[in-house]
């Protein structure tokens, strides 16, 4: 069992540490060129910068709260995103526009998303997932994944998966080489966030200057663009392995590279933070931004923010004690007598590879005897005449067999092959034979979001449940030019936080 006392430096250190890091790099994000900053550039008066990468997270702290942190689930993770996260940039506002229309993770990351469905948002808020299961990174990455499916598909999603693991493992690890490796074991090896992780670590092994990898880190990834996964977590490592182990080093080093430098900055001051401790952060760092959390992307008042990095701290641990409470299993990893042992119970792949095979299209629902998952497969979009396939999946069924019939209340002019009704034989235990395959024909396709009643009956209950499940229109949505809903107290509070207000827009959904 780790020591409470060390526990609670750790995570101390790794929301300073994430302050430290954000405030250093905000004056720099979008930089394109490497910087030379050494240290903080603002005139700080004993506060940090307003981060997203920090209070977003605070968001999810609510949730389970209110919750229980094995409550949780990607959808419900996407009613607080609706309910308490403002921001208006890039993935932050089409997943709001997607939940509004029905299309909740994982749908919400992977639909209307293909500019920055690969894009920093999710790995940036890894930490609280860390910090609540320190040492456990398999439990960790599962609500890393819940977290991340929200905004992102893919590389995204895997960018999180890397850095809680990284993060997590940070608890009882403490070489920096090593917990790399842990990350990389958590993703699969030829994914793009695997590629310039190992292109990285080859060049610090050649012992290739600082500047020379970065540019081989953009070059690997110029397909891509800036502000994306790949690159920036390539900085992020830059900063871990040519800081070697000295905080302010390995912060500025990250920031230096460019790019989405609030984030690179950030993330490297949390995992240097868990590294340390808090007590061994150097006071030059942690005096001039004091111990205040500044929000901007949230409606702090509805989300009861902690005012400070040690209330954050106390809430932080509380749900952590608990969740080890819950499920004793997690203490495991702390009775392995070596190191040896330690590492191989790190890097296991079973539990990532499940995330991996999940369906991105996946729409799922709580029934009252089981979970009912509909794979759009290739995605929701649809068009007249055109054949669109489905996968539905009944799982962890509280039956030990049941039989499940859906009714599609189709449009006059739609057609479901065969029949309107099919049949599902539930077990307890899933298995292949709980997966059915329908196809749909849609008629006439007039508005933007068609939505269309399932009824699902079980066997023995005269008493149906009706989902609704939403069609998207082929081509009606411009990927690029959705903006957030955002009303007028919105408004006030982006403002009241500095954002620049041009950013703020009514819904437009261009057909």
């Amino acid at each position: 069992m780790m020591n409470n006392v060390i526990y609670k430096d750790k995570v101390y250190g790794c929301w300073t540490g994430k302050n430290i890091g954000g405030t250093l790099g905000s004056p720099f994000e979008g930089e394109k060129e490497m910087n030379s900053v050494e240290f903080y550039t603002q005139t700080l008066h004993n506060t940090p910068e307003p981060n997203d990468d920090l209070d977003l997270q605070l968001v999810w702290l609510l949730a389970i709260e209110e919750n229980g942190i094995y409550n949780l689930t990607p959808r419900l993770l996407g009613e607080y995103w609706l309910n308490h996260i403002i921001a208006p940039w890039n993935e932050y506002s089409i997943c709001r526009l997607n939940i509004q229309n029905g299309l909740y993770p994982p749908l919400s990351g992977s639909c209307n998303n293909e500019k920055w469905c690969w894009s920093n948002g999710a790995w940036i808020r890894s930490e609280i997932w860390a910090c609540l299961f320190p040492g456990n990174p398999d439990e960790a990455l599962k609500f890393a994944y819940m977290d991340a499916c929200a905004d992102h598909t893919s590389e995204g999603i895997y960018a999180e998966i890397f850095t809680t693991a990284l993060e997590s493992a940070a608890f009882i690890i403490e070489d920096i080489r090593k917990l790399i490796d842990i990350g990389l074991s958590k993703i699969p090896e030829n994914s793009r966030i695997a590629q310039t992780v190992r292109l990285v670590c080859d060049q610090y092994d050649k012992k290739v200057s600082r500047q020379s990898t970065r540019e081989a880190v953009v070059k690997a990834n110029e397909d891509l663009g800036f502000f994306q996964a790949p690159g920036n977590i390539g900085f992020l490592i830059i900063g871990l392995l040519y800081g070697e182990g000295d905080f302010g080093k390995t912060i500025c080093y990250a920031v230096n590279c460019g790019d989405d430098t609030d984030c690179t900055g950030a993330t490297a001051g949390s995992i240097m933070g868990i590294l340390l401790g808090h007590d061994k952060i150097p006071k030059k760092w942690t005096t001039p931004i004091g111990e205040t959390i500044k929000t901007i992307s949230i409606d702090a008042l509805a989300t009861d923010c902690p005012a400070t990095t040690p209330i954050l701290t106390d809430r932080v641990i509380r749900q952590g004690t608990f969740a080890r409470t819950l499920n004793p299993e997690l203490e495991d990893i702390f009775r392995k007598t070596s190191e040896k042992e330690k590492l191989a119970a790190l890097t296991k792949k079973e539990v990532a590879q499940l995330i991996w095979n999940r369906s991105p299209y996946e729409l799922t629902f709580d029934l009252p005897y089981g979970i009912l998952g509909i794979d759009f497969i290739n995605g929701i979009e649809m068009e007249e005449g055109q054949r669109k396939k489905l996968h539905l999946r009944l799982r962890h069924s509280k039956m030990e067999v049941a039989s499940v019939s859906f009714h599609w209340h189709l449009p006059e002019d739609w057609k479901l092959e065969d029949n309107s009704q099919t049949m599902l034989l539930a077990k307890r235990k899933w298995s292949e034979s709980a997966v059915i395959e329908q196809t749909i024909t849609p008629g006439k396709v007039i508005d933007t979001y068609t939505y269309i009643e399932l009824e699902v009956k079980i066997a023995g209950r005269n008493n149906p449940v009706i989902l609704v499940i939403p069609f998207q229109k082929k081509g009606a949505l411009n990927y690029n030019k959705m903006k957030l809903n955002c009303g007028d107290k919105e408004i006030r509070l982006l403002k009241n936080r500095g954002a620049d207000s041009s950013y703020v827009f009514n819904q437009e959904l261009f057909f």
